[in-house]
């Protein structure tokens, strides 16, 4: 019940202030994530794709596999084109909650466009997601030929400042970076602390 109300309320904030800036939400930023990144982290990382078959299963059971197949290589597991980094910019960004965590939840749920942003800071790359009740904000690191990796916190509802990446292993947030087609990225996010099994943001160019 506790999970249903904390998505409830996240829900009537969608239209909450633009977030504006993550400064120092990885306090010692170093180009190996495996240096930032919890123990917690590296292990929901290494299962990623355990996470998702999971979640997809969740949300089949569910009644949704029409709504899993519509979204093409957004959710299929191994869709991953590679090609270097995901290009600095604006991008419109699209968050799909797939598998549900506990009983109650829905197993599948896409919300609206909001706003990101992507920009150079050194050997990283800044990510921020500006507009939405969810806000994932951190840094993005160099990965494999297949994906970057994503290491930072969330940011909810009216707040406007980010908690830094470790203090609070609940926002705490760990992803991969997929080109998954032409101008077209995701962040995965495996086994998420609320609500969902696996988090898939959609990373388009905004025009």
């Amino acid at each position: 019940m506790r999970h249903f109300v904390f998505a409830a309320v996240l829900l009537t904030l969608s239209g909450c202030a633009e977030f504006h800036q993550a400064p120092g939400v990885i306090a010692h930023p170093a180009s190996d994530w495996r240096t930032i990144a919890t123990p917690s982290d590296r292990e929901r990382l290494k299962e990623w794709r355990t996470a998702f078959v999971d979640a997809l299963r969740s949300a089949r059971a569910g009644g949704h596999a029409a709504d899993i197949e519509r979204e093409g290589a957004l959710l299929e597991p191994d869709a991953a084109l590679g090609g270097g980094p995901i290009p600095n910019g604006l991008y419109r960004c699209r968050t799909i909650k797939v598998g549900s965590k506990t009983m109650g939840m829905l197993p599948f749920v896409a919300y609206p466009a909001f706003d990101c942003r992507i920009q150079q800071d050194g050997e990283l790359q800044d990510f921020a997601k500006l507009t939405g009740s969810q806000r994932q904000v951190g840094s993005i690191f160099p990965g494999d030929p297949l994906r970057q990796v994503f290491l930072g916190t969330l940011v909810l509802g009216d707040e406007t400042r980010a908690f830094q990446y470790g203090r609070d292993m609940q926002r705490d947030v760990a992803g991969y970076v997929e080109r998954i087609g032409p101008n077209r990225w995701r962040l995965i996010m495996p086994r998420p602390h609320f609500e969902s099994q696996m988090d898939v943001l959609e990373l388009v160019p905004a025009q």
